[in-house]
């Protein structure tokens, strides 16, 4: 039950901050949904492995590297749905940004 609530928190903010931000647009609430999917199955398989291989730049960069793999991970995803489109990486990060603190903010709530 709680992985649908995640699910659905999930979708709602990034419907939100897609009408919010000029950069990222869905086509229809159903899209963010399968946004949120997505996002959650790239989130447990690649993103894994990306911080894995770029390990060594992340220690480097004091984990400030995850911010750009979260903004990748959102690209992906991204190529994947037709109807959620993201208009370059600048959006992709700042998208990927205000959607862990919207989300974060809505998880604690409830």
């Amino acid at each position: 039950m709680s992985i649908i609530i995640n699910i659905l928190i999930t979708a709602v903010a990034s419907y939100f901050l897609a009408n919010v931000l000029s950069g990222v647009s869905f086509g229809s609430f159903t899209q963010a949904i399968f946004f949120s999917i997505v996002l959650g199955i790239l989130n447990a398989i690649v993103k894994p492995i990306l911080i894995f291989f770029s390990l060594p730049i992340t220690i480097l960069t004091l984990g400030l590297f995850i911010l750009v793999i979260n903004a990748l991970i959102i690209l992906i995803a991204a190529y994947f749905l037709d109807g959620f489109n993201v208009n370059g990486f600048w959006w992709a990060l700042i998208f990927s940004l205000l959607l862990s603190l919207v989300t974060s903010i809505l998880q604690s709530l409830i």
